[in-house]
This record gives structure tokens, sequence and C-alpha cells, in this order.
């Protein structure tokens, strides 16, 4: 399907979901579902296993809302740089109910990509935690961001809590407009950044209303119950974690297990077990780990896993499916669409494919030279972003041309709108005029060696324009054995490597994603 456009739910004007509740700010939605569920039902479960009740989140929110906004205005934009818990989401709401802008902040990008992101988003505030920075070694790294932004620590915040920030918490759980700002549900509530797997990250501004539609999108697409656990290893700073990972449980009613970090494959089955959860969020990295660090019984409460990110390899579903027979959806976002943009349905799961798009939305598909059957994908919706905030223009919000994402991935849209992800443009090499899918190279890999990991990436060749290298842990791996694998599956040969650089692990960023920026550099050091 080529030059085509596609729409998710037919061509009327009205949105398939419930507009009203999109119609608000995040912290007026956090609002309504505490009177809706109840104040004293329990919504969060922390990383020490600590339980919240919606009442005591509006509390906090109210109360360090109202000490966080002395030195900032309305409007501007205050970093966050907290693990996922109940920290990183109360100071997301807290910064929001008074019309800050929370600037979700990766501290696993290095202080390089911090000061960036810090200076494109024009942060001149981060909140922190002295414990977290103590417990992830992040001393020196807070050391050189001070050279660029104030640093709040929320242990001295707490304590210095004023009365006039505790009054402001007891007037506002029952008439938040008294004290809380009001803000357009266009306007900006949340800047992330891209995940820099190609480059410099841009910052990625998402309004109240982008959010609220993403959550309501998936809550028609996907059967969702009240009686639910979901457990949540995600970093808030990637957006599949803040959104579905910790926004849409809250404003649903789902109970929510934090976890502060994906990296702990032992200790999330064993709490996967103790909480009962019943939905896992990861990536195929991680949910390869978990399947396999997992004691036999750990993720048997689980009822589904939904997997985002990055594709998910048929050798994953296959140990889920063994091991604990859980259903593994896999769903397709990206930053920004605030993220999920197509995700596949208990029912109607197809291997192979990241689902259908949610609904209200619209795909359009344009040829790309030298890879048949597939186009490039834009998508426009309602949880499409407000825009980029590019590294050269700090500050200005430049908006997607016509409402279309590029979102510069290359994929094939059957007719059942069931969307299947070729590869991004960009990992695409193209050797003696022909055009190779570093994709299919790094699967071929993973089917042949699936007990490893492997990275594939193009570099410059004389000859040909471009040759491919395949980084891969495995030490044994070479030509010859991939030849004759992808001889026995209909593979060309042209997909198979002419170089292979073996390394002890391949480089991840904080979102699971491979990056590629380091794998690069790694091919370009063993050349050398």
């Amino acid at each position: 399907m080529t030059l085509a456009t596609i729409a998710a739910a037919s061509g009327e004007d009205i949105m398939p979901f419930d507009v009203a509740r999109t119609q608000k700010t995040v912290f007026r939605a956090l609002f309504e579902a505490r009177a809706r569920y109840g104040g004293r039902q329990a919504a969060i479960v922390d990383g020490d296993d600590r339980v919240l009740s919606y009442d005591d989140i509006l509390r906090a929110t109210l109360a360090l809302g109202h000490a966080l906004k002395k030195g900032t205005r309305n409007g501007e934009s205050v970093g966050v740089m907290l693990p996922t818990g109940a920290g990183a989401i109360i100071s997301f709401f807290a910064l929001s109910a008074y019309g800050r802008v929370p600037a979700m902040l990766n501290f696993t990008s290095g202080a390089a990509g911090l000061r960036s992101a810090l200076r494109t988003a024009e942060v001149k505030r981060i909140v922190t935690a002295r414990r977290f920075v103590e417990l992830a070694k992040l001393d020196a790294l807070v050391a050189e961001i001070k050279q660029d932004a104030e640093i709040v620590y929320l242990e001295d915040v707490r304590q210095k809590l004023s009365l006039f920030d505790k009054a402001a918490a007891a007037v506002g759980q029952y008439l938040p407009a008294l004290v809380t700002a009001r803000a357009p549900h266009r306007r900006p509530a949340v800047i992330l950044f891209t995940s820099g797997t190609e480059g410099e990250p841009k910052g990625v501004a998402l309004s109240h209303f982008n959010l609220l539609s993403n959550v309501e999108q998936v809550r028609v697409h996907i059967a969702l119950y009240n009686s639910d656990i979901l457990f949540n290893p995600l970093p808030t700073f990637h957006c599949f974690g803040l959104t579905v990972g910790a926004l849409m449980p809250l404003y649903l009613g789902i109970k929510v297990v934090f976890h502060p970090t994906p990296l702990q494959p032992r200790e999330i089955a064993h709490r996967i077990r103790t909480s009962g959860a019943t939905i896992l969020l990861s990536t195929d990295t991680f949910m390869s780990q978990y399947a396999r660090a997992g004691e036999p019984g750990d993720l048997n409460s689980l009822r589904m896993a939904v997997c985002g990110a990055e594709r998910v390899r048929d050798e994953t579903r296959a140990l889920l499916r063994r091991k604990y027979s859980i259903e593994l959806l896999e769903g397709y976002g990206v930053t920004e669409t605030s993220p999920v943009a197509a995700a596949n349905q208990v029912g109607a799961n197809r291997p192979g494919t990241v689902g259908r798009l949610m609904a209200g939305m619209d795909a359009r598909l344009e040829p790309v030279e030298g890879i048949p059957n597939a186009g490039r994908l834009f998508l426009r919706g309602p949880n499409v972003m407000l825009g980029y905030i590019k590294p050269d223009r700090p500050g200005a919000i430049v908006p997607p041309s016509g409402g279309w994402h590029d979102t510069g991935d290359i994929v094939t849209i059957d007719e059942d709108g069931f969307i299947a992800i070729k590869g991004r443009l960009k990992r695409f090499a193209k050797i003696g005029g022909e055009t190779v899918s570093l994709a299919v190279v790094e699967n071929c890999a993973s089917a042949l060696w699936p007990d490893f990991a492997h990275a594939a990436v193009a570099v410059p060749d004389g000859r040909k324009g471009e040759q491919v290298v395949l980084v891969t842990t495995n030490p044994d791996a070479g030509r010859v054995e991939l030849v004759g694998w992808v001889h026995n599956h209909g593979v060309p040969e042209i997909a198979v490597p002419r170089r292979f650089v073996h390394v002890a692990d391949i480089p991840v960023l904080g979102t699971g994603k491979t990056d590629y920026v380091k794998v690069q550099k790694m091919v370009q050091e063993d050349a050398a």
C-alpha cells in the first residue's frame, strides 16, 4: 500500500472515545480520578512496597507543587531527574498543578546529552533526590550539570515545607481551583526528549490534550479492568513509561506497581509474583531478561505483557509462551505520538506486526526509492505532539507540517489495517545499488544465535558504496554459518555482513533500545 491514507475509525469527525475526558489538564484529570475511584483507594505501590492512595498522592502533589513554584514562573520548564516511582510522578503532577512544565530528563544519557537537553528546553532548575543521586552514583553528573541549572533536592523541600504549603494542600484537595493554576488543555504539559539513537536529542512538547487523548485511545483499544495490577519498570523519561506506565493506570483506577530500574531482572520477576501483577510493560530486550531470570511461576499472574520501543523477536515470544503461557502484545509508538500509535489486541494479535492504529488516527505512506511494497509512515491524530524543540532553536516549539508527523519508519499496512515495521529509513544500507534492511540482518543473526545480542550498522565502502558490519556478543559468530542459514530461509545473501565485530556487550540506552551511536563508534575503533 503506497501513497495511501487510512483512517482508524472511519471518516467521522467525532472521536470514538470520550472527548470530555481529554478537555482538561493532567492535574484536573488526576483530581477527577480520585473522585471517581475514591480517595482511599490504593493507587501506587512504590519501589520499597510503600502504598499510596489517591488522597496521599493529591496532598503530596499540592504541598510539593506550592513549594516548588517559588522562584519559577508560570509556563517555565522545570527538569525532573528521578527514577520510576512515586517521587517522579508526584513531582510531575506538582509542577503541572501550578502551571510549570515538567521536562523529564534522561539521567542515563551522560553529561553532554543532559546539558544539551537543558539548553534546548531552557531548563534552569532540576528536581531530584539526594538518595537517588547517591544510589545511582550520579555525583559527578550532578556536579557537571550544576553549571547549567540549580539543583533542588526533594528531601530539602519536604523538610522546609511551610504552613502555607500545607494549607494549599489542605484547601486544594477539596477546592483545587483556589490554589492551582489554570492552563488550556492544548498548552504544553510535558517536555520529553527523543532517544538520541541517531544523534543529538530533540525536545518533544506534548500537550495535556495529547497525553489524555492517548490514555483514552489505549482505554478503548485494549481491554483493561479495575482489578488489573500494572507493573511498570520503565523510566518516566521514556514516554511509554510515563503515559502508559504511570498516567494511564492512575486515570483508569488501576493499581500500578513501580520499580525504579528495568535492569534488575531477578528482583522484577520476584516482585511481579509477590504483587500479583496482571499486566507488564516492557521492551523486548528487558522482557527476554525477565523471562530467563524468573523462577517457574514468577510471572504466572500476568494475563498480558505489552512490549514497545523495539521489535519483539520470535525467540522472546516463544520463550514467554513456553515458560509462562503469557500472551505478548506488541505495539508501536514514538515520543511524538504520546507515544502509542498502534498495538495488537487480545483476540486480534498478529505476530510480526505492531497491530492496528489507535482510534482517531490517520496514517499515510509515501513511497521510498529502492524499497518496494512499503512506504514511509506519516501519522496524524489527537495524540500527535505540539511540536519539536530543536537544539538550534531553544524554547521554540515547531509544529509538524499540516499536523502530520514523519516517523521516518518504513512500514507495510495490510488490508486488515495491521502494520508491520520494516525498519527506520536511516536503518537501511545501499550496497552496490541494492537496499538492505539492517533490521533484517539483526533478525537473521538473532534467529541463528538467539542467546546472544546483535546490532548491525552500515559503514562506507569505496567499492560498493556501503557495507554491513555485525556487532555481536557471540564470540563464534561468523559469515560461513550465517550464509548457510540465509540460504535455507530464503533471505538474499546480500543481507550477510562482510565483517563481524565481537564484543562483550551491546550498548543500550536507558529505554532498552540499542545505542547505535555507540555501536558505530565501536565499529570505527575496531577498524582503527
